[in-house]
Parts: C-alpha cells; sequence; structure tokens
C-alpha cells in the first residue's frame, strides 16, 4: 500500500458499523451514497449522505424549520483535511469537518483490503463503551 495507489475518487458501496453486542446498523442506510478522494498532494476529502434525503419543503438552506435542517445535519457526514500513512492505516487530519468535534484531530482507518479498484477501510468507535462499534466502509475506484 503506498500513498500513489491510493490516490483518486473512490464512490462508497456500503458503510456498517458491528456493535460489539451484535446489533448491525447502517448510518446513511443501505443506499448510501457519497466518494472519498486522495490528491496526490496529501489532500483528502469525504461526503457521505443518505441515498433517500428529503428536500427542505419551506424555506432555504438557513430558514427552513428546525426539524428539516436536523434531518438534513442527521443524513450527511463531510469532512476535508490531510492524510498520512502509517503501517496498514491511512490517518485522516481533519481540518474541516460537518461534526465540530472532529475538527483538529485524526480520524483513523484500518486498510483492511486494497486492490487496483476496491478499497475497505475499518474504525474501532467508542472503544470500552456500551456503544462500541467496527465501522467498515467498502469503496470502489471510480
Amino acid at each position: 500500500m503506498s500513498e500513489q495507489g491510493i490516490t483518486g475518487r473512490w464512490q462508497i458501496v456500503a458503510w456498517e458499523q458491528v456493535y460489539d453486542d451484535g446489533r448491525r446498523t447502517y448510518p446513511m442506510g443501505q443506499q448510501v451514497q457519497g466518494f472519498i478522494q486522495y490528491d496526490p498532494d496529501g489532500r483528502m476529502m469525504c461526503m457521505l449522505c443518505r441515498g433517500d434525503r428529503q428536500n427542505f419543503t419551506i424555506g432555504g438552506q438557513w430558514n427552513a424549520s428546525e426539524e428539516e435542517r436536523a434531518a438534513a445535519y442527521s443524513s450527511m457526514l463531510a469532512y476535508a483535511g490531510t492524510y498520512t500513512f502509517g503501517g496498514d492505516t491511512v490517518s485522516h487530519h481533519v481540518e474541516l469537518s460537518a461534526f465540530p468535534n472532529w475538527q483538529g484531530g485524526t480520524q483513523k482507518r484500518r486498510i483492511e483490503t486494497f486492490e487496483a479498484d476496491r478499497l475497505a477501510l475499518v474504525a474501532r468507535l467508542e472503544e470500552g463503551t456500551s456503544e462500541a462499534r467496527t465501522a467498515r466502509l467498502i469503496w470502489k475506484r471510480g
């Protein structure tokens, strides 16, 4: 695995989370849409959303109802920054994120599978809590 190998745009195929207690969830549904992009200069961006996102019915981006804005936030994840490699791990150093808690931090993803046109990234989340889980995101080049 090298930085040159991962460079490019990857379309999301699936995102599932398996909790330590056996629960299985799909944070953006089973029709997730989006991409992750790794540029040759070490920059990255990731945008994921539900495939069934609803348009706002009243108002616009800034003056829609609180319920519709909350639903829009809950149905999309976006962040960007730089990336580095260490062994079988790619670290995303987050500069901007729709989820403010990630900004300024690092999101580590273990590379579970890497082939010319397929990538699987895995992360352990909330280790040591009742919500501990493994997130697995499958991507295809494109």
